[in-house]
């Protein structure tokens, strides 16, 4: 490492000249407030699972099937183009966006979790719904939790009379309805608060589904041990309850959801604002649409199954309406990350690219793995709706850009990787830029992007990569040897996000965890020294 001159002190006293030079001629604030007339807004964000930046028809002009509400909140608020999950799949995402941390930076470095995990948010980390509890929000979430839960007993032996512990309850929330992971994870029960209404004292396996490319289904009849399972299917199989059934899920999330803000509706209209936390299953195997939506749009089982997601966002929307909440409340819509890998049959059956102009999907270092639909929806916030905004975002800023709009300040250890885009909701002239980008893949990869620059970093034997995305969005065309300088820079950018333990400015924070194999492009030396000091 090189060793930092000490300066002298003529330089010193000018610099402290300069500083104030600048500081005392500057005629805009330094951090500026956006102040709107609206009361707090109630806030929802609706979470969708495997959704491609071609999945919504306002994103995609040549997509086989119609999304209205979807296009409806971005024609209503504002579309961000340019923005990003923090990881490639299901766990990583959902802890970045609830924390604003990037999760390579905890114990999970690859894959995703099970139903059954010690939670990968440890108590007293701050996330959304913590944060605004905080400040006099109720909170709830209904949904897919995915982040790790601790069970009562083991597969063989459960006491469901017991409560489920480190859970959504104890992250912030003060309302919960869901189920723990996504469904081929098992423990598949209809949970309210702590317990299921009906245990998932069953047993079940993945089955056959006709209705989609190369998936399954979770639905009766179900066995009652896993012995009868692993006769009937081949394997021990996953834990169900009796009542449950896979299609039921957007159903069941989009009644309590509304049931919820219907509850909270006289509340909100006095000034007791509440957020809600709507991560769907869908469009995640199994894709399942309900006979209804079937023969509707032209990309088969998929098509309709993103059409009835669509529609019950819109009955959020109308339930909102109807309780008077709709002016002042807060929409963020996203995906967790890109399109599962059935994209490919989908663009040679219908023609129709889930990832849209974007390379590969889900699980992949490359854009059509981590960049996603983005809208924001705020009628009483949002100025000169139906704007596009193409300054690159990361699913990690929702929490401090919530912070500011609640004038509230992070501390030096929560929202290590999240920066506030609250000014893009106020001024359609912003110029102000996010700090580069890390992205991560679902084997360890790294990716960072700056500006128009994106570099996939060294992994294992694989070299470096460099894109210029404004003149290639599709990365086609690799030009790491022709800018070497380049690929310095963002080399060294890269390394100081991982040794700082942050990409805000600030009091640098330890990772989790000391180095791993993944950081290719580091000296595990240079990680431990940086580490000592933290």
């Amino acid at each position: 490492m090189p060793r930092t001159q000490t300066p002298s002190p003529n330089c010193i006293r000018h610099t402290i000249c300069l500083s104030l030079f600048v500081l005392l001629s500057c005629t805009v604030p330094l951090k500026p407030t956006f102040a709107t007339d609206a009361p707090r807004p109630n806030i929802i964000v609706i979470y969708t699972d495997d959704q491609g930046f071609g999945d919504a028809s306002c994103l995609n002009p040549d997509s086989k099937f119609k999304t209205p509400n979807f296009d409806r909140l971005a024609a209503e608020g504002i579309s961000f183009t340019d923005a990003h999950c923090s990881d490639t799949v299901c766990t990583p995402s959902r802890y970045g966006l609830l924390t604003g941390r990037y999760s390579w930076r905890t114990t999970l470095k690859t894959g995703v979790f099970g139903a059954e995990k010690k939670c990968l948010i440890e108590d007293g980390r701050i996330t959304l719904a913590s944060l605004l509890r905080d400040r006099g929000y109720h909170t709830a979430m209904v949904g897919k939790w995915h982040l790790g839960m601790d069970f009562p007993g083991e597969q063989d032996s459960r006491d469901w009379t017991k409560p489920v512990l480190d859970m959504p309850l104890d992250k912030g929330f003060d309302y919960f309805f869901g189920i723990p992971a996504s469904l081929n994870y098992g423990i598949l029960a209809w949970f309210e608060g702590r317990h299921a209404k009906v245990p998932p004292t069953f047993f079940t396996e993945k089955k056959p589904n006709k209705l989609a490319l190369s998936d399954y289904r979770i639905n009766p009849p179900y066995q009652a041990t896993a012995e009868e399972t692993n006769q009937a299917l081949g394997k021990r199989g996953i834990e169900v309850a009796s009542d449950f059934v896979d299609s039921e899920c957007l159903t069941r999330f989009t009644d309590k959801a509304i049931e919820y803000v219907q509850s909270r509706a006289q509340a909100a209209n006095n000034g007791e604002p509440f957020f809600l936390y709507l991560p769907y299953t869908s469009p995640h195997k199994p894709v399942i649409p309900l006979p209804e939506f079937r023969g509707q749009g032209e990309a088969g089982a998929y098509g309709e199954f993103l059409i009835e997601t669509d529609y019950h966002v819109g009955r959020l929307m109308t339930a909102l309406t109807e309780q008077k909440l709709d002016e002042n409340t807060l929409i963020i819509f996203s995906s967790d990350n890109g399109p599962e890998t059935t994209w490919k049959q989908r663009i040679e059956k219908f023609q129709h690219h889930s990832n849209g102009i974007y390379r590969e999907g889900k699980r992949s270092i490359y854009e059509g793995g981590h960049r996603v639909p983005f809208f924001v929806r705020w009628p009483a916030g949002v100025k000169s709706p139906g704007r596009v905004c193409r300054k690159t975002i990361c699913q990690t800023d929702v929490l401090a850009t919530l912070a500011e709009l609640l004038n509230s300040e992070l501390p030096a250890n929560a929202g290590e990787d999240s920066e506030s885009f609250l000014p893009e909701f106020f001024h359609t002239d912003s110029t102000a830029s996010r700090s580069a980008t890390m992205h991560h893949g679902i084997s360890g990869e790294f990716a960072i992007r700056s500006g128009d620059w994106k570099l996939i970093l060294p992994y294992r034997k694989k070299k470096a990569e460099l894109y210029n995305l404004k003149s290639d969005p599709s990365e086609t065309n690799d030009i790491a040897s022709m800018h070497e300088d380049t690929v310095a820079q963002l080399t060294q950018q890269a390394t100081s996000l991982v040794l700082n333990g942050r990409t805000t400015p600030g009091v640098n924070q330890p990772n989790d965890t000391g180095y791993w194999d993944d950081l290719t492009w580091i000296e595990k030396s240079d990680y431990e020294a940086a580490h000592a000091g933290q």
